[in-house]
């Protein structure tokens, strides 16, 4: 059996598709490879929400056939289901396969092995050596794709990470989105919002936990929207006490989840769940009403601010991070400052900061006063400094409280400097003193700041005194 690579590109749930994927080849028999450059396939998982992301991935591909000229390339994820002709021009590509068709990554991987073995066992003549093709001509490849909205499979496995794997594996639950957000191409290239049945989620999740891992990341592209294309629908919030009732998961974490999703109801959750970690990612984007309204995002800032609310009043420790983008055609300077005096106002304890790409096929590609560079790297400049100071001032504020932080796996820096990295419940990331082994539970009393972590000092508080810390 040929040896096969997955190259990774964009968020987690496109990760999620290449673990789905991997998971899939090595059922059949097929072995991963160390790197690219000693496969015989090479899977490429691509992303399309900007087009750098597209930039990225057409030079990665450029590179891997420079290097691994045999290499097989099979194109795939969201750049292929909007563009596949862009990709399937590139040298190198045989097969560009929409998301509508990832499903079958597979078979046709499967279809290239038993090629190569037939073509390996071809004898060619000396004589018509001449006239034999040059193996660096490229063929054109071939492209699967079809109607996204016709897609109606799940492709579902843990993320475990590459090398040395993932201390905390993601989940992906739930894929597609049924929002029009007037920037956003998610939509048309991977469907309508759909789910992964509980039960399949229990069994994930168990597994994992029983392989011993204590902290789960939930993720999804529209989290919030779980369940309700389930036939009887499922609440998300159900689906957690499911969980937490029906699995032995020590941490579970929640991805991001829009501000119209964030709940009475789920903040109440986490508040009496200390498994739960305590964090709330909700996508802001824009901090101007007038912007919002012309991103087709279905809040204003004074519902936002109200959940933001609710989180800090209920758990005054929680992380509350979010999503903005900056230069959205028709950004004026009061709109950024609108954006800037939002942020500023609210006790967010970071920030993404994503500069606008126009996005072929969305309503705001279309709409006039596009903003130039240079003003999009100003504000986003002026917006990263902003979150840099949100998250100084929210580390600051943890000074003295003792965490019960998640060890990660060390990495050369690490080892020189004798600490072990490690993650608490409110994602603030923790220097401990000495050598640790990944995954364990630790307390630490926070007395110093070390660049954007904390450190302290080991403790051996008890649970009860942990949990008191959480009120």
């Amino acid at each position: 059996m040929p040896a096969f690579h997955i190259e990774q590109f964009g968020c987690r749930a496109t990760q999620a598709d290449g673990a789905a994927i991997e998971r899939q080849l090595r059922n059949r028999g097929f072995s991963p490879a160390i790197d690219s450059a000693s496969a015989d396939v090479v899977v490429i998982n691509t992303c399309t929400v900007t087009s750098s992301a597209d930039t990225q991935a057409r030079d990665a591909i450029r590179k891997l056939h420079a290097h691994n000229p045999a290499a097989r390339i099979v194109v795939t994820g969201c750049y292929a289901q909007r563009a596949p002709q862009e990709l399937a021009a590139l040298p190198g590509v045989t097969w560009v396969v929409g998301n509508s068709h990832k499903p079958q990554i597979p078979e046709l991987v499967s279809a290239l092995a038993i090629q190569s073995r037939s073509a390996s066992s071809n004898f060619l003549p000396l004589a018509n050596l001449a006239h034999a093709p040059s193996p660096l001509l490229h063929e054109p490849a071939q492209i699967l794709t079809g109607n996204i909205f016709d897609h109606t499979e799940l492709l579902a496995a843990p993320v475990l990470g590459g090398e040395g794997h993932h201390t905390r594996p993601t989940l992906k639950i739930q894929d597609g989105c049924n929002l029009r957000c007037s920037y956003c191409v998610i939509p048309f290239v991977r469907g309508k919002s759909r789910s992964l049945p509980p039960a399949i989620v229990i069994s994930e999740i168990q597994r994992l936990s029983q392989s011993g891992y204590r902290e789960i990341v939930l993720s999804g592209i529209n989290l919030g929207t779980y369940g309700r294309d389930l036939s009887p629908r499922v609440e998300f919030e159900s689906l957690l006490l499911r969980i937490l009732d029906e699995t032995s998961v020590e941490r579970l974490r929640i991805s991001s989840i829009e501000p119209q999703d964030v709940t009475q109801d789920l903040v109440e959750l986490f508040v009496a769940n200390d498994r739960i970690a305590q964090h709330f990612h909700m996508p802001l984007q824009s901090g101007s009403d007038r912007i919002l309204a012309a991103m087709h995002r279905w809040y204003r800032t004074e519902h936002y601010a109200r959940r933001v609310a609710l989180i800090h009043e209920s758990l005054p420790h929680a992380a509350i991070g979010a999503d903005v983008i900056t230069g959205f055609p028709g950004e004026t300077e009061e709109d950024h400052s609108a954006t800037l005096a939002f942020i500023e106002s609210l006790p967010f304890t970071y920030l993404h900061v994503f500069s606008y790409s126009q996005r072929p096929g969305t309503k705001a590609a279309t709409l006039p006063n596009q903003i130039p560079g240079a003003t999009i790297k100003r504000r986003s400049r002026e917006l990263r400094a902003l979150g840099e100071r949100k998250s100084a001032t929210f580390r600051h504020s943890q000074l003295g409280r003792t965490l019960r932080v998640l060890t990660l796996r060390r990495d050369e820096q690490d080892i020189r400097e004798c600490v072990t990295p490690a993650l608490s419940s409110n994602f603030l990331k923790v220097q401990v003193p000495g050598s640790h082994a990944a995954n364990e539970w630790l307390y630490i009393c926070n007395s110093s700041e070390v660049g954007n972590c904390l450190a302290g000092d080991l403790s051996i508080s008890e649970v009860s005194v942990y949990s008191a810390s959480l009120r």
